[in-house]
């Protein structure tokens, strides 16, 4: 699955959450947290929100932010905590660290 496959049905099946069960307030949340960690990926890795798309393991880091976001309410990140399955996954397709080539 590709990032911008991602459904509000996927994302709930990873948090363990019934749709049915979720208010208005809740989507509106998830789809925050949704955007919050594409943004992420695309920081880290230096990759726009469409080159996400060419490495489907991203999805799975996107879904971990999400349920961490989820499961703390809280989107401000510790550097000590960083995810490690994120951090591996996002750390395999930085681009933005290497340095650019001189004319």
């Amino acid at each position: 699955m590709r990032v911008s496959e991602i459904s509000d049905q996927d994302i709930c099946t990873h948090i363990r959450e019934e749709w049915e069960n979720l208010d208005d307030n809740d989507m509106k949340s998830l789809n925050i947290m949704k955007s919050a960690a594409i943004n992420y990926c695309c920081g880290f890795t230096g990759l726009t929100e469409k080159e996400l798309d060419k490495y489907e393991d991203i999805t799975i880091a996107i879904l971990s932010l999400i349920a961490d976001m989820w499961n703390n309410r809280d989107a401000v990140g510790n550097l000590k905590n960083i995810n490690p399955t994120v951090d591996t996954i996002l750390s395999m397709h930085c681009i933005n660290l290497l340095p650019e080539a001189e004319n």
